[in-house]
């Protein structure tokens, strides 16, 4: 049995599940790349996967060094062959794709699922979709992430494993040909599987308004703003977008614009910007 996830966490937590439940194990792979940011166009073909290759390096260049190497590591594609090649060559191999509601998981499930139609009825999809779930405190929460739920919790989950129909590899793909077509580097998810197109500056307005008076560092700009705001983006786009923004004449700089701690930013004031 072969288990997709789509973040590292989630497959650190459903290693976790093995231990509970044996008949679950197998292999844990991990779609790399977040299919919610940058262009999609042409996206099965060598030349849209090297333009998607080269706006990541853009991205992550001279930002921080773990998210330069993570960029490195995205590799899809050839990961894809290996899904491919297991299930051509053992009938009986079953793949499952786990989901949660995030715009992460379900373009990432678009982008997989729209090549796997060849293999219907053995691949198999969790998507925890408005599923209520206990939490370490025994209180009931509706997880973003698959990361939020407890192991245990995943053995209720488990049950909602079912084949991904010949009507959805069908629709999916081409709601997900939709997808890829369309001018927009920012999606979100709207609802169920909807994605909706957003432009490239969709985080800029809600990032900016925590930049204050005073000198603040870029961290602590974009840790304010993940944890206040239900939209959000991978951590290597925001500080991406934060330099973009600040390049303007509206922000004071101090230090250089690479990594998180490298430098700190504040409003322009109107004695600055009349100087």
């Amino acid at each position: 049995m072969i288990h997709v996830v789509f973040n590292e966490a989630d497959g650190e937590v459903l290693a976790k599940v093995f231990d509970l439940d044996p008949s679950m194990e197998g292999e844990i792979v991990v779609v790399r790349d977040d299919y919610a940011l940058g262009p999609l166009e042409n996206i099965y073909t060598p030349e849209g996967v090297e333009a998607r290759r080269a706006w990541w390096k853009l991205v992550v260049e001279g930002g921080e060094p773990h998210a330069v190497a993570e960029a490195a590591k995205i590799d899809d594609e050839a990961l894809l062959v290996q899904i491919k090649e297991r299930l051509a060559n053992d009938e009986a191999e079953l793949l499952w794709i786990w989901a949660a509601q995030n715009k992460h998981d379900v373009c990432g499930y678009y982008w997989l699922a729209s090549q796997l139609a060849d293999f219907q009825g053995r691949v198999e999809i969790l998507y925890l979709n408005n599923l209520p779930f206990i939490n370490e405190k025994g209180a009931i929460f509706y997880p973003d992430w698959l990361s939020q739920i407890q192991p245990k919790e995943f053995l209720k989950a488990r049950k909602l494993a079912r084949p991904v129909t010949t009507s959805e590899f069908e629709v999916d793909a081409d709601e997900w040909n939709k997808i890829c077509s369309a001018v927009s580097e920012v999606r979100l998810l709207e609802g169920g599987k909807k994605i909706v197109h957003k432009a490239l500056d969709f985080y800029d307005a809600e990032l900016a308004k925590f930049i204050t008076p005073d000198l603040t560092k870029a961290t602590k700009i974009i840790h304010g703003f993940l944890s206040k705001n239900k939209e959000t983006a991978g951590e290597a786009f925001l500080l991406w977008r934060l330099k973009a923004m600040v390049r303007s004449a509206h922000y004071v700089v101090q230090g250089e614009l690479k990594g998180l701690k490298d430098f700190e930013v504040k409003r322009q004031s109107a004695v600055e910007a009349a100087e």
